[in-house]
């Protein structure tokens, strides 16, 4: 599942650093390979720092240094491809660099829908609505469009679906070990360090842990606040260090056009009505099969309270804490990207559903994926700052036009570059690797080369995936989910 998921990340990835957010993180990461700090002065010397300079002189971006962490090895892997892999001239040195970076956020996609698919099989669902639920989750929803991008959320929704995956072992396993505890309040830790605003799904995992663990209860709930407060207990000492206050975060205090970002100033009904309805930032827009995973919530709770809490409570709480923060739209993005770590979470509601469900259960599930591919491949197919930075984003005083409807005009986008006969320039038209890397000067047939390999990947795994989902029996002979009444 992994493998197959990650080679076809891999083929659709854009390959591109671009927005403010993936750049300063990449520099984050090159600081850190080469400087073993996570200071950011070629952010400043190129004219595009956004962040705060630290008591000690140097230039910090606003993020913790989880995502920069866990990019290192992608960083030493694109220095490796740089050296080694015939048909890079020195020009497109950065860019290849950069398209193997972009490819630790197909990795990182690719861990959470396996873990998903995990963490289905543990609840109960079955292996075939497992599989199902997991091809929804992954093809139909924004995981597969930040696969291709440099942004944090899919490694953020890898860490709380793995948390999940560790609190909730299979049915037949009564009791949480102390392992599993700690290694559920390490996972929450790493994803503070991600982004500091993953604290507000610590309450809901703790709540869920002192729910699942009968007779442990208590002990297990401690001993996951525990570990996940000193991660960020950790990231506090780590501001009063840099910035002479804990809860300094290092965000600067506005950006474009003197705007304040990090604030709670967006009336709730108006960031209500953009993450939920709002055409360019509808979370059931963007992610269509949610709507068959929220009836599928009740029936969840039916057989795992505990789990259908963290399904249903934790995405309810990033809703309801993002709908008020300035910037609730995510900056420059694809559709919400704030609810992204927690759409695997919501979709936990699939199981239930696909668990020996009727023929129209399945049609329905068929039509929300195929609206759901649909709109993963006009956000992926060119690129999202191309069509937003036209000024349709953002107004004059850099306020979000609820109005925006990118999958009208990415539509557009797209039909202008298949009509048009010459190559667009550099940074426009088709949003893939290989059609970037070819502008930037790396030869066919190195990319050849590498676009036949991820397809051999893609298809071999792809093949054995079939092989094993034909041996585990038919769809029609699993039964519907069992009450455990945990």
């Amino acid at each position: 599942m992994f493998l197959f998921l990650f080679c076809l990340y891999l083929l659709t990835s854009s390959g591109r650093v671009r927005t403010i957010d993936e750049v300063l993180v990449d520099l984050e990461t090159e600081s850190l390979a080469t400087r073993g700090t996570t200071a950011v002065p070629q952010a400043v010397s190129a004219g595009i720092f956004y962040g705060t300079v630290d008591r000690h002189g140097n230039p910090q971006a606003p993020y913790g240094a989880g995502q920069a962490v866990a990019s290192l090895p992608w960083f030493a892997l694109g220095r490796a491809v740089r050296a080694l892999l015939p048909g890079i001239p020195a020009q497109a040195g950065d860019a290849a660099g950069d398209a193997v970076l972009t490819a630790s956020s197909a990795a990182y996609a690719a861990l959470a829908a396996t873990l998903f698919f995990l963490l289905l099989t543990h609840s109960g669902a079955g292996y075939a609505a497992s599989l199902l639920g997991t091809f929804l989750l992954a093809l139909a929803t924004p995981l597969f469009a930040y696969s291709s991008w440099f942004f944090s959320e899919p490694l953020a929704a890898a860490l709380l679906v793995g948390a999940g995956v560790a609190l909730f072992p299979p049915q037949d396993v009564e009791f949480i070990s102390g392992r599993r505890a700690a290694l559920a309040g390490a996972l929450l830790g790493c994803a503070l360090w991600v982004r500091p605003t993953h604290v507000i799904a610590v309450p809901v995992f703790v709540l869920a842990a002192a729910m699942r663990s009968r007779g442990h209860a208590l002990r297990t709930a401690v001993l996951v606040a525990a570990v996940a407060g000193s991660f960020g207990a950790a990231y506090l000492l780590r501001n009063e260090f840099l910035f002479g206050s804990f809860f300094d975060f290092g965000y600067p205090p506005a950006a474009e056009g003197g705007r304040r970002l990090n604030t709670f100033e967006t009336p709730l009904a108006t960031g209500l009505y953009g993450l939920l309805f709002s055409p360019g930032k509808s979370v059931f827009l963007f992610a269509p099969p949610l709507l068959l995973a929220l009836p599928g919530l009740w029936r969840l709770a039916r057989g795992n309270r505990a789990l259908a809490v963290v399904a249903g409570l934790t995405p309810l709480v990033y809703l309801l804490f993002f709908a008020r923060y300035t910037q609730w739209e995510g900056g420059y993005c694809f559709g919400p990207r704030y609810l992204v770590p927690v759409i695997p979470l919501l979709a936990l509601g699939l199981g239930p559903m696909l668990a020996g469900c009727d023929r129209r259960i399945l049609r329905l599930a068929v039509v929300l994926a195929v609206a759901g591919c649909v709109v993963q491949g006009i956000g992926m197919s060119t690129s999202f700052l191309e069509d937003q930075a036209t000024g349709n984003y953002y107004d004059a005083q850099w306020n979000y036009r609820m109005s925006y409807a990118p999958l009208a005009s990415q539509s557009r986008l797209l039909l202008h570059y298949l009509g048009s006969a010459g190559a667009a320039p550099m940074g426009r038209g088709f949003d893939r690797w290989f059609v970037f890397l070819s502008k930037a000067g790396v030869a066919h047939g190195t990319l050849a080369g590498v676009l036949g390999l991820e397809l051999a990947g893609m298809l071999f795994f792809g093949w054995r995936l079939l092989m094993l989902a034909r041996h585990r029996g038919p769809y029609a002979g699993e039964p519907p989910l069992q009450s455990s009444g945990a």
